[in-house]
């Protein structure tokens, strides 16, 4: 993949009185507006050739001229790992992330993280922001998550994940008995006292929350438990943990918020200590659908459900008998 970027492009009689940059994102929109807005500043993006401020009203007319260099985004160094990717092309991939693995640096995580080996398995990803990755799992969440390989793709996916035209859905097993699905519908954001988690904070309009919205389904009851299907409408941090713990149905083995396990009465050792001590969230995001940014097509993926939640699955389902 070139990493020259030469673009010119001439300003539609319909633009005139509006701003550069504005403009500039709707003639190329293969590029987020962040990214555009650099090259305005740094001077990679003219108007007739001459330099602009991204405020700058345009009249109709100009020629518009792109001409930058992709460059490594980063300091993150490459590392070999064994990544479960599920489908590439030019564009994007998918990887099954297994739980355990961190997506992206941080303080507590400097390397080893899926981001790392993103940048071993294709060189081209160190001159994507963030090395593609446009959405998160948390460690210990299993599953899909798309990763653009270009950026224009980055772009793409990052507006459909804003339009919610990316549909993720992820399996979960809950403490308590649902008697059916639902909606929840409560904005979300930092919890006031404990800094490392989220909290739902009552209404977007003070401020204070962020709307989320997760959908959840009954798929199997157990005595005990429930095996849900949650689907994100947005994408909040912790977003299905929080919302199914708002409930009073938080997730087994969710250290931040699970409580207190609730054990079905008479329940089989076995069975007690592999939900005592089942090892992290019961989280798995299990489909991805969106639309292929380069072609346009509808796009699906599935991955199946881990071992450690089969196998706790298949506990409960024994117990019930």
């Amino acid at each position: 993949m070139s990493n020259q970027i030469h673009i010119d492009i001439e300003v539609p009689a319909e633009y005139a009185g509006q701003r550069f940059d504005q403009i500039a994102a709707d003639l190329i929109p293969d590029y987020s507006r962040a990214r555009l807005q650099a090259w305005i500043k740094g001077g990679q993006l003219t108007i007739d050739g001459h330099f602009g401020k991204p405020k700058d009203k345009l009249y109709g007319g100009e020629t518009l001229q792109l001409r930058a260099e992709l460059e490594p985004q980063g300091e993150w160094q490459p590392q070999p790992m064994d990544l479960d990717i599920v489908y590439e092309d030019d564009s994007l991939l998918v990887v099954n992330k297994p739980a355990g693995l961190v997506v992206h640096p941080a303080a507590g995580n400097p390397d080893g993280t899926l981001l790392n080996g993103l940048l071993a398995h294709c060189a081209g990803q160190r001159n994507i922001p963030r090395a593609g990755i446009v959405h998160r799992l948390d460690k210990d969440t299993s599953g899909l998550m798309v990763v653009a390989k270009t950026l224009q793709a980055q772009a793409d996916l990052v507006d459909q994940l804003k339009a919610r035209t990316v549909s993720r859905q992820y399996d979960a097993i809950v403490q308590g008995v649902l008697s059916g699905g639902g909606t929840v519908d409560a904005p979300m954001g930092r919890h006031r006292q404990h800094r490392l988690k989220m909290a739902v904070l009552g209404k977007t309009g003070d401020g204070s929350g962020k709307e989320a919205i997760t959908h959840y389904r009954l798929q199997e009851r157990f005595r005990g438990h429930t095996l849900v299907r949650c689907q994100l409408e947005t994408g909040r941090t912790h977003q299905i943990r929080v919302h199914m713990a708002h409930i009073r149905h938080p997730l087994v083995g969710d250290p931040l918020y699970g409580g207190r396990n609730k054990l079905p009465t008479g329940a089989d050792p076995e069975l007690v200590t592999a939900l005592q001590q089942f090892p992290r969230q019961a989280l798995h995001a299990a489909e991805l659908a969106l639309i292929h940014p380069q072609t346009g097509e509808p796009m699906h993926w599935s991955a199946p459900m881990p071992e450690d939640m089969l196998q706790l699955l298949a506990m409960l389902r024994a117990d019930n008998h």
